[in-house]
């Protein structure tokens, strides 16, 4: 799918240039959309029914079948599971890349949300995509008792057994992934802060020399303008490696089977983003919001 993707760019990009450097603002937009409907109708699929094979070749074990069978049952199992989440990740980590991509080409269609991006979307984006604290919140569900005695059925084991005592070296690598979370994220909106108040300045400043002198120019000069969009292409970059790390990080330290339950919760929480229904509750209850403030 990035192969695609980057086949769709150098495209654009040749589009762009006979087109006077005019923007293919569709490419990312079906990129989103094509990714997202792959999601939604193969890898996740695909990925449950490994969740419900790992189940059942170990639950339905019959005293008559031999040992022998049920072991090479339940390995060729963990082996297509572990597929599996391979592949889900590789998903995640392609469309991140994706979004580097298009950054590179016009970082402002990637930080600023436009209509490819759903309404119950947008308030959790940070930075071009969704926070990175939402992994770690995702996670954290999971490692909180209440929550682990509700998530997975009590016969699907080893599912069911799958975030029971989580171990000391996972809850310490939470806890180092939240600590760099509070450190790097006001780092980073900090920077967006500093960028955007140079740029700003300068634009007062272009503003103000073309209304003094009838020969200066009011526009921002160029230059400032590339320096500004530097500046955020890198920023973003930052923000996006952050959240590719963080998936990394946490699917490196758990096992395939709280892996397995930790990227089908992620897959539905991006999905849900485009549940027609629930965005038309949210719409309407927006609208009735709307209705009850004050003129």
């Amino acid at each position: 799918m990035l192969h695609g993707f980057n086949s769709k760019a150098a495209k654009s990009a040749t589009a762009d240039r006979r087109n006077g450097g005019k923007k293919n603002t569709c490419l990312l937009k079906d990129f989103y959309a094509d990714w997202l409907e792959n999601l939604r109708s193969t890898l996740l699929p695909l990925l449950r029914q490994s969740i419900s094979l790992a189940s059942s070749s170990i639950v339905d074990e019959s005293p008559s079948c031999p040992v022998s069978l049920i072991g090479a049952m339940a390995s060729t199992s963990v082996d297509v599971l572990a597929s599996n989440v391979r592949s889900l990740h590789a998903h995640f980590d392609a469309y991140f890349q994706a979004l580097d991509l298009a950054a590179g080409q016009d970082v402002t269609q990637v930080l600023s949300p436009g209509d490819w991006r759903s309404p119950l979307e947008k308030p959790f984006l940070f930075l071009g995509d969704f926070h990175p604290a939402i992994l770690t919140i995702l996670l954290r569900s999971f490692l909180d008792p209440s929550f682990r005695s509700i998530s997975v059925p009590s016969s699907s084991y080893p599912f069911s057994r799958a975030w029971k005592d989580p171990s000391r070296d996972l809850i310490a690598k939470v806890e180092q992934i939240e600590r760099g979370l509070r450190l790097i994220v006001p780092t980073l909106v900090q920077r967006l802060r500093d960028v955007q108040k140079v740029f700003f300045e300068a634009a007062v400043d272009s503003w103000v020399a073309g209304h003094q002198r009838v020969e200066a120019s009011s526009e921002v000069p160029e230059d400032v303008i590339k320096s500004h969009l530097r500046e955020l292409e890198c920023i973003f970059g930052d923000a996006n490696r952050l959240r590719r790390s963080i998936l990394g990080e946490i699917l490196a330290a758990i096992d395939v089977y709280q892996a397995a339950l930790f990227l089908e919760s992620l897959s539905n929480f991006v999905i849900g983003y485009s549940d027609e229904d629930v965005i038309r509750e949210y719409e309407q209850r927006k609208r009735s919001s709307s209705n009850l403030l004050p003129l």
